[in-house]
């Protein structure tokens, strides 16, 4: 399959991968601020946007698949929430990856008995029970929770709801399929294999993914680090940009 993609800018390539139900427009700020020395290359995942759906099973080692596949080798990923998983799942598959940037991104989505650092599995399974009966609606839920906590929370949902269809309405089933993957995958068990240095950006007010988890994924990758945005939600890098862009610049140029 193909997926739809924007490259911008000239320089080292860096690719940005949006999370659950989005697509490669909500990081237009972002790409006008990086494109002077990268060459930002933003992501439809399959299903969203402008990219098709996936042939077979919606896996999160799929989605990777497919991703690794249209983007070129050495390049930095930058993932956002399932977007920061895809990042990880490709990164242990092997791609050449060089630098992993990880927003908003935990290794496990639900609670379990040895991971408390996560939203109840009820919680997650009241969305997907309501995805079948209005995906539209549900999918606005979750951009409201994405933002709960943020100090700049009305206008954080404010920019993830004017961009939420710009590139097109997702798919159903590429949503059921993203929240089966917020349910089911672990990826804990992969994080000390994936040498590249990473960088975990984080909000300190997230709610969907506590910032205690963002402290393991940081402390369990082998050259992991961790930069805690203060007041920032699920989606740091619309509502603090300036504390996002220095800590991604830092990152980037070393």
């Amino acid at each position: 399959m193909s997926l739809y993609l924007e490259s911008h800018g000239s320089g080292p390539a860096l690719v940005l991968i949006h999370g659950w139900g989005l697509h490669g427009g909500i990081w237009a700020a972002l790409v006008e601020a990086l494109r002077d020395r990268w060459r930002v290359i933003s992501v439809d995942l399959p299903g969203h946007g402008r990219s098709a759906p996936l042939d077979g099973p919606y896996t999160l080692d799929a989605i990777s698949s497919a991703v690794a596949a249209a983007v070129p080798d050495e390049a930095a990923w930058l993932g956002w929430s399932l977007g920061g998983r895809v990042a990880l799942a490709a990164a242990a598959r092997g791609k050449a990856i060089t630098r992993l940037l990880l927003v908003g991104t935990t290794p496990r989505f639900i609670r379990g008995d040895d991971w408390p650092h996560a939203m109840p599995a009820a919680e997650l399974q009241q969305f997907a029970d309501a995805l079948r009966d209005d995906w539209e609606g549900t999918l606005q839920r979750f951009l409201a929770l994405q933002a709960r906590g943020s100090q700049k929370a009305r206008d954080e949902l404010r920019a993830l709801r004017e961009g939420l269809f710009a590139h097109g309405a997702p798919q159903p089933q590429a949503l059921a399929g993203g929240l089966d993957i917020l349910r089911s995958a672990d990826l804990r068990a992969l994080l000390p294999a994936i040498t590249q240095p990473a960088l975990v950006v984080h909000g300190s007010r997230d709610t969907l993914a506590p910032p205690a988890a963002a402290e393991y994924l940081a402390t369990t990758l082998p050259h992991g680090r961790l930069a805690l945005i203060e007041g920032a939600g699920h989606a740091p890098f619309l509502s603090h940009p300036e504390a996002f862009l220095a800590a991604l610049r830092g990152f980037l140029d070393e």
